[in-house]
C-alpha cells in the first residue's frame, strides 16, 4: 500500500511591487515560512522541487536555489509547465512522498516579475507560447491568445463578454481580506466593464495583475500537528500546446485531468466544497469552472451572481483572491491556490477562514489552456 502525502505547511510573500528583490531572495523568505508552518527545519528537507523563473532563467534553478537557501536535498528538480507548474510540482511531490523516496518535499516558486524586468519584455516572454511559425511571428500575446479563445468560447455557448467582469469583482472582494495581496482596492461591476480594451473582448479588468511575489509549499510523509490535509487524488492532461492546434474550446483537457484526479480520490464533483481554479483571465475562470463540471455551459456567471463561489457560498471560489487580484508572479501565481485551499482545509486562514470545508479541487492549466493538471485535497 502507499503512503499518504501531506500538504504539511505553506508559506509566502506578499505580491505586489517589491523594489529590489530577487527570484532566489523571494524564494528562500517563502520557504522560511513554509518551514515555520510545517514546523520543520531545514535539515528535514530531503526533497526540492524548484518552478521556473523567467526573471532567472537558470539551467540548473533547483540546485542554485539550494545552494543559495542552505539546502542540501537527496533529490532537487526544476520544473517548468507554464502556469500548471506548481501543480505538476505538487503532483510530483505526492509521488516522491507516497513511494518513499523522500520524506519531506519543498515545492517552492517565486520571482520578481514585476519589478524584474520592463513591460515589454515580460510581454515577448509571455508570447512565446505561442505556436512559432504562425502566431508568434504575427505579434500574437498571451492576451490576445486568451481573446482569440474568449470570442470563440463566447460564441458557442451564448455567454455575453460582460457576464465575465463579475469574476474579476469577486476575486477583488476576496482580495481585500489578504493582507498580501496585490490588488486589494475594490472594483465596482461598472467599473470592470468600463475599463479599458486590451484585447477584444477582453479588458484591463479581465486580465491578472504582474506581481513580484513567491510561495513554497511542503508536502510530508507525516502531517505534522493541526488538521491533517491530504492529497487524496491527482490526475494531468496535455490535449495540445499552441492554440492552432486545439479542436474544440469545449474540451481543453481540464475535464480530463479533473476526472483522473476525482477518480483516485474516490469522490465526485459533487462532494467538492471548496474551489482553487486557475484565474490568469476571467475567461479562463469560466471555461475551467464549466469545463470541470461545476457550472452548465455558459452557466458559470449565473452561479456567480447567485452567490455561490463567494465566501458564503456553496462553492467558495479562491478566497485569497486568486491571480486575478493576488497576483501573478509565475509559477508562484497558481502555487498559491494550493497554499490557500490547505489552509483552508486544515483551518489556518485566519480571517479568511471559511466554516469547516471537507474537500477541496485544485485545478490549475499552462500556455493557452494547454497543460491541465487536477488535485484533490481533504481534511481528515
Amino acid at each position: 500500500m502507499q503512503n499518504a502525502a501531506y500538504l504539511r505547511g505553506a508559506g509566502n510573500t506578499r505580491f505586489g511591487r517589491i523594489e529590489g528583490s530577487s527570484p532566489l531572495a523571494l524564494m528562500a523568505a517563502a520557504t522560511d515560512a513554509a518551514l515555520a508552518d510545517a514546523g520543520l527545519a531545514r535539515a528535514d528537507i530531503d526533497g526540492v522541487l524548484c518552478g521556473y523563473a523567467t526573471t532567472l532563467p537558470h539551467l540548473m534553478l533547483a540546485t542554485r536555489f539550494c545552494e543559495y537557501a542552505s539546502l542540501d536535498p537527496a533529490y532537487a528538480h526544476g520544473v517548468a509547465s507554464g502556469g500548471a507548474t506548481g501543480g505538476v510540482m505538487a503532483m510530483l511531490a505526492r509521488e516522491l512522498v507516497r513511494a518513499g523516496r523522500c520524506r519531506n518535499v519543498l515545492v517552492v516558486a517565486g520571482e520578481n516579475r514585476l519589478s524584474g524586468q520592463s513591460r515589454d519584455q515580460s510581454i515577448q516572454t509571455l508570447a512565446q507560447v505561442g505556436e512559432p511559425d504562425m502566431e508568434v511571428p504575427n505579434g500574437a500575446s498571451v492576451p490576445a491568445y486568451y481573446a482569440l479563445l474568449a470570442s470563440r468560447y463566447l460564441a458557442e455557448t451564448g455567454m455575453h463578454a460582460d457576464a465575465l467582469s463579475g469574476f474579476a469583482v469577486l476575486m477583488r472582494e476576496h482580495a481585500a481580506g489578504h493582507p498580501d495581496a496585490h490588488l486589494r482596492e475594490p472594483m465596482t461591476l461598472d467599473a470592470a466593464r468600463a475599463a479599458k480594451p486590451i484585447a477584444t473582448p477582453l479588458r484591463l479588468s479581465d486580465c491578472c495583475p504582474i506581481s513580484d511575489g513567491a510561495v513554497a509549499v511542503v508536502i510530508s510523509a507525516e502531517p505534522g500537528s493541526g488538521t491533517p490535509v491530504r492529497i487524496t487524488g491527482a490526475g494531468q492532461a496535455h490535449r495540445h500546446q499552441h492554440l492552432c492546434t486545439l479542436d474544440s474550446v469545449l474540451a481543453t483537457g481540464a475535464a480530463d485531468a479533473a476526472r483522473r484526479a476525482l477518480a483516485e480520490a474516490g469522490n465526485t464533483v459533487a462532494q467538492i466544497d471548496y474551489l482553487a481554479i486557475y484565474d490568469s483571465f476571467t475567461i479562463t475562470l469560466a471555461m475551467l469552472l464549466e469545463e470541470l463540471g461545476l457550472a452548465g455551459r455558459g452557466a458559470s456567471p449565473a452561479r456567480l451572481a447567485a452567490g455561490d463561489f463567494g465566501r458564503d457560498g456553496a462553492l467558495p471560489l479562491n478566497t485569497h483572491g486568486g491571480l486575478l487580484a493576488f497576483g501573478h508572479s509565475g509559477v508562484a501565481g497558481g502555487l498559491m491556490h494550493l497554499a490557500e485551499a490547505a489552509r483552508q482545509l486544515a483551518g489556518r486562514a485566519g480571517t479568511r477562514q471559511l466554516p469547516a470545508r471537507r474537500r477541496a479541487l485544485f485545478h490549475a492549466d499552462g500556455g493557452v489552456l494547454s497543460s491541465h493538471v487536477s488535485l484533490v485535497l481533504e481534511a481528515a
